[in-house]
């Protein structure tokens, strides 16, 4: 089961562990998926606060 995150900050520590980043784009948001080796992490933002924070994410990204 995917744990939600609703703080940024915390999206970003976690990325630094995380293997891989998933993007999904939605109509009206962007879903953001962290896979680490444990758990997979998920974040809900508007459009151009996604495209902010997949520039700062220190794992590769993958568009869905």
């Amino acid at each position: 089961m995917p744990i939600e995150v609703k703080d940024k900050e915390e999206f970003m520590e976690l990325s630094k562990s995380a293997s891989e980043c998933k993007v999904k784009k939605n109509k009206d948001n962007t879903k953001l998926k962290l896979r680490t080796g444990r758990y997979m992490y998920t974040i809900k933002l508007e459009p151009k606060e996604a495209e902010e924070l997949v520039s700062k994410l220190g794992c590769p990204t993958v568009q869905i």
